[in-house]
This record gives structure tokens, C-alpha cells and sequence, in this order.
């Protein structure tokens, strides 16, 4: 084999190992945003069902238009599991969700993305790595997001 030849292999094997250094981190990034984007829609699901609870009477089960006794026990959430102590924090495939500051205007739920989470998420995990969490403050009429990027 001639050495213009094994310049030429060497060159293509350089060009194909950069490409796929540079196809894995983009992999890891897209994998990243999908999951920050299910979160947000799981936000989204979830201030939905707050909402109907707020506008539900008291004596059937909501909130009888306040969001103070509001947990994960009493809307609507797909959740793999939820703390049994206060109902307020619920974990799934995407992430763990927690809820505070309920009063009879709003509360906010913090989420902390699966892929932000070192390990297996379970019901204590917090989001670590890269940015961090997304908060949403819910209203009886509006949420508003924070992503704590």
C-alpha cells in the first residue's frame, strides 16, 4: 500500500471517529430536552387538574375554589408513586414533582427532570447535574413557568 494511501485511511478514520464524538454529545442533548419537555407537559397536566380541582365544591372533593389543602392525593396525576406521608411530592418515568405553598390563590410545583437526576430518581431525588429545576407557579386561570437553566 502506497503512502498516500494509508494518509488517506488514517484521515478517514479521524474524520469518523470526530463524527461520532459529535453525534453522541447531540444524542445526549436531544435526549436531555425530550425529557425537559415531558416534564413541562406533565407541569402542564398537572396545573390542568389543580385547576379543575380549585373550581370543584368543597363537598364533592375539590378545593371549593382554593388551592390550600392541594396534593397529589386529590388531582389527577399519572404518577408511579406518591408520598403517603403529605401527598405533595409524586414521581414518574420523567421525573419527581413536588408541591408547595398552597394557599386559597395559588401553590407552585418544582419539577426535577429524570435526566437531571444523578441515579435512579426516587420520591427524595433533586436535580443535579447541568441546569437544574423548573418551577410553575398555578393560579385559578394561569401557570407560569420558570426553567432554572
Amino acid at each position: 500500500m502506497g503512502q498516500q494511501q494509508l494518509l488517506l485511511v488514517i484521515l478517514v478514520t479521524i474524520i469518523v471517529g470526530i463524527a461520532t464524538v459529535v453525534a453522541i454529545n447531540t444524542f445526549s442533548d436531544s435526549a436531555d430536552s425530550a425529557n425537559v419537555d415531558a416534564v413541562r407537559n406533565d407541569v402542564a397536566s398537572i396545573a390542568a387538574a389543580a385547576q379543575g380541582y380549585f373550581i370543584k365544591p368543597a363537598m364533592l372533593g375539590g378545593g371549593g375554589n382554593d388551592f390550600t389543602n392541594i396534593s397529589f392525593n386529590n388531582i389527577a396525576f399519572a404518577a408511579d408513586s406518591i408520598d403517603n406521608s403529605d401527598g405533595l411530592t409524586a414521581l414518574n418515568s420523567n421525573g419527581v414533582y413536588v408541591i408547595s405553598g398552597g394557599n386559597s390563590t395559588q401553590f407552585t410545583v418544582t419539577a426535577h427532570p429524570a435526566s437531571r437526576i444523578t441515579g435512579t430518581p426516587t420520591l427524595s431525588s433533586t436535580a443535579t447535574e447541568g441546569a437544574t429545576s423548573l418551577t410553575a407557579v398555578i393560579t385559578e386561570g394561569n401557570t407560569n413557568f420558570t426553567d432554572n437553566q
